[in-house]
C-alpha cells in the first residue's frame, strides 16, 4: 500500500509539474509577445520622428494600450494588451494612416499555429462538432472557433490541395523523392480505407519538400503511373534516385515514366518486413546483422555483410532472407551517392515521421466522409510539417549529384569535376 500511495504522489507531482511547464510557457509566450509589440510600435514611432504639425508636435505618439484580449498560440492562450498609437498624418487623398500590426494583426484571436491541430484532431476521429470542446480542453479556450467554422477551414483546405496538385512544376527541380502509399485509419463508409500516394522531393539547395498527396487504391501500379505521368505532364524532371518501399506499385509505374531513376529501397520498412518473416527471439540478433549491412563503410563490406547475414539465418528463415538479397543492388544503390547523403537515402523518413501518428491508428473513427476532405486533412498535416524539415546534410553536393557528377563509396570520383564544369 505504501508503494501505492507513494506512486500516486509521484503521478501528481508530475502533473503539478507539467502544469507548472504549462504556466512558465504561457508566462514566457505573453512576455515575449508583448516586447515584440512594444518593439514594433517603437520602430513605427521611430520612422515618423521628423513628421510634426505647424506647432512643432510629433504627428505620431503612442497612446496607452487597447483592451486586453486572449490569443490563442502554441503556448496555449494568453492574455495581450497592445500598445496603441495616435497617427494624425494624412495621405494624399486626405485620409487618416493607421498604425496595423504585422505582428498581430486587428481582432486576430488565434495563432495560425492552431491550425496545425485542427487536420490532426480531424483524422483522429473528431467531427466539426467535437472541435470547439476538444480545443477548449487544448488550449484552455473555445479559441474562437465554432463548427461552422471549422467546416469553411476543411472546404479551404480541400481547394488548396487541389490548387496545389495542379501548379506548374517546371520551375522546380527534384533531385531525389520519397515515396510511399500511406493507408489510414480513416473510414470512408463500409470497409473502404482512405489509401493517400505520397512523394517527398530534395531540390539541389538541398531543401526538401511535399511534391505530390493524391487519392491510391492499394497502392496499385496504375494509381502511381497516373500520378507519375500528372507530374511529368506539368513540368517534373526524372529525379536522380527514388526511395520506397519495395512493395509499392510505384516501381513498375516509374520504369513507365521516368526510366532514368535508379530505385533505392527503404532499408526501415525491409527491417520490418523481415523481421516479419522470423520469430521474436532472433529480432536482436537480426537486427544486429542488417545493422552491419546499412552501416559498412563502403559497398563491398556491405555485400559481405549481406554474405553473412544469408550464412546465419537461411538455412532455418529463407524467405526472412531471400527479402534482402533479391533487393540487393537497390537497398545499397545509396552508397553510390554521398556519403553526406547517406542517412537520408536509406529511409523515407520525411514521409514516416509525419505519419506515424496516423498510421498507429487502427480502430474505426468517424473521419472525414469523404476521399476529397480525408486528402485535404492529410495535406495540411504534411504542410504543417514541411517547414520542420530539414535541409539534407552536405545540401551544396545534391547540385553536383544533379549535374552529373559521380560518386563511389561515397567520394566524389576524381574526374568527376571537370564533366561538372564542362
Amino acid at each position: 500500500m505504501d508503494t501505492l500511495h507513494q506512486d500516486g504522489e509521484d503521478r501528481e507531482q508530475g502533473l503539478q509539474s507539467l502544469l507548472d511547464l504549462d504556466e512558465l510557457a504561457r508566462q514566457g509566450a505573453r512576455r515575449m509577445l508583448a516586447e515584440a509589440l512594444e518593439a514594433e510600435v517603437a520602430d513605427y514611432i521611430e520612422a515618423a520622428r521628423g513628421e510634426r504639425d505647424e506647432q512643432g508636435h510629433a504627428l505620431v505618439v503612442r497612446n496607452g494600450h487597447a483592451n486586453e484580449r486572449e490569443v490563442v498560440c502554441g503556448a496555449g492562450s494568453v492574455e495581450v494588451k497592445a500598445p496603441r498609437i495616435n497617427d494624425r498624418r494624412v495621405d494624399e487623398n486626405g485620409n487618416r494612416q493607421r498604425f496595423k500590426s504585422v505582428i498581430l494583426p486587428p481582432y486576430m484571436r488565434r495563432s495560425p499555429k492552431v491550425t496545425e491541430v485542427l487536420p490532426l484532431l480531424y483524422l483522429h476521429g473528431l467531427s466539426s462538432g467535437d472541435f470547439v470542446p476538444a480545443l477548449e480542453e487544448f488550449f484552455g479556450t473555445e479559441a474562437g472557433l465554432s463548427a461552422t467554422t471549422v467546416t469553411r477551414l476543411t472546404e479551404q483546405w480541400q481547394t488548396e490541395r487541389e490548387h496545389f496538385m495542379r501548379r506548374d512544376l517546371s520551375p522546380r527541380d527534384y533531385v531525389y523523392v520519397w515515396v510511399d502509399g500511406i493507408h489510414t485509419g480513416v473510414r470512408l463508409g463500409g470497409d473502404d480505407r482512405l489509401c493517400c500516394l505520397v512523394v517527398v522531393g530534395a531540390r539541389p539547395d538541398g531543401s526538401k519538400e511535399l511534391v505530390a498527396l493524391a487519392d491510391g487504391y492499394r497502392e496499385s501500379t496504375e494509381s502511381w503511373a497516373e500520378l507519375l505521368r500528372d507530374l511529368k505532364k506539368r513540368g517534373m524532371r526524372a529525379p536522380e534516385l527514388a526511395v520506397g518501399d519495395g512493395a509499392l506499385g510505384f516501381w513498375n509505374a516509374i520504369r513507365d515514366v521516368f526510366p532514368q531513376t535508379r530505385h533505392g529501397r527503404d532499408w526501415v520498412h525491409k527491417t520490418r518486413n523481415v523481421l516479419d518473416a522470423m520469430p521474436k527471439s532472433v529480432h536482436s540478433r537480426a537486427k544486429a546483422a542488417i545493422r552491419e549491412i546499412t552501416e559498412a563503410e563502403d559497398k563491398k563490406h556491405a555485400e559481405e555483410a549481406i554474405k553473412e547475414f544469408s550464412m546465419e539465418f537461411s538455412a532455418k528463415w529463407p524467405k526472412a532472407v531471400q527479402k534482402i538479397v533479391s533487393d540487393k543492388e537497390a537497398l545499397l544503390a545509396f552508397y553510390d551517392y554521398p556519403a553526406e547523403h547517406w542517412r537520408h537515402l536509406r529511409t523515407s523518413n520525411p514521409i514516416e515521421s509525419v505519419f506515424s501518428p496516423v498510421r498507429a491508428r487502427t480502430d474505426i473513427t468517424k473521419g472525414p466522409g469523404s476521399r476529397r476532405a480525408g486528402l485535404a486533412m492529410i495535406f495540411k498535416l504534411m504542410e504543417a510539417a514541411e517547414g520542420r524539415w530539414r535541409r539534407l546534410n552536405g545540401s551544396h553536393l545534391v547540385a553536383l549529384v544533379r549535374a552529373g557528377a559521380k560518386f563511389r563509396n561515397g567520394e566524389l570520383i576524381e574526374g568527376s569535376e571537370e564533366k561538372v564544369a564542362a
